[in-house]
């Protein structure tokens, strides 16, 4: 890749990690509620889920995975109930926070929440299989472009949810012990939210 070009996909990939989806809904909300070690949990699930999903674009499995149809629908919203359970559990819960990371996990940990939450998501399949080619230089090596091209994105991701997780953890620390209940239950609230919104999304 040129440096002209690169500089142009650098941009875009700060454009774009700018935008929240429902890995950040549940970053926040675990760094609120568990503190900010659970939500640098979730920020390291997430990244493993995107290396998934950006390999598989990268291997050329795009159109594959959009043909599996109603399969990859039924991912889609295991994903989104599961957001929706955890946001129904936050909301219910009647004990205390502790930011320190002392309140008991959740099943499975705080990684596999973000590994499943991130590749739940087929947008972000189809988002990464249209936006990649439009960077890529026919007359280098394609490996290699889809190596820098996958890193810098998830080098971005990476600051970008980790910046939330650690103000979200600060705010969650400074919170008084009558407001933790209430935290809990907005922070519930947006889990089902985003659960919500990634079961009325579309891949189209």
């Amino acid at each position: 890749m040129s440096p002209s070009l690169y500089a142009a996909y650098v941009v875009a990939c700060i454009v774009i990690v700018l935008v929240p989806g429902p890995t950040v809904t549940l970053i926040i909300a675990n760094s609120i509620r568990h503190g900010t070690r659970a939500g640098l949990g979730n920020v390291l699930g997430t990244q493993i889920g995107l290396a998934i999903t950006i390999g598989v674009v990268a291997i050329g499995l795009t159109s594959l995975i959009a043909g599996m149809g109603h399969w990859f629908e039924w991912v889609r919203l295991i994903g989104a109930a599961y957001l929706i359970w955890m946001g129904i559990q936050m909301f219910r819960n009647k004990g205390s926070l502790n930011p320190d990371g002392s309140v008991r996990k959740p099943r499975g940990g705080f990684v596999l929440q973000g590994v499943l939450v991130a590749v739940s998501n087929p947008k972000t399949l189809v988002f990464f299989g249209a936006f990649f080619p439009q960077f890529i230089d026919p007359n280098g090596n394609f490996s290699l472009q889809m190596t820098v091209m996958g890193l810098t994105a998830l080098a971005f991701a990476a600051v970008s949810d980790s910046c939330y997780a650690l103000a979200a953890g600060r705010a969650g620390r400074l919170l008084s012990a009558h407001r933790i209940r209430l935290l809990s239950r907005i922070s519930g609230g947006f889990l089902v939210g985003g659960g919500l919104w990634l079961a009325f999304s579309r891949a189209k």
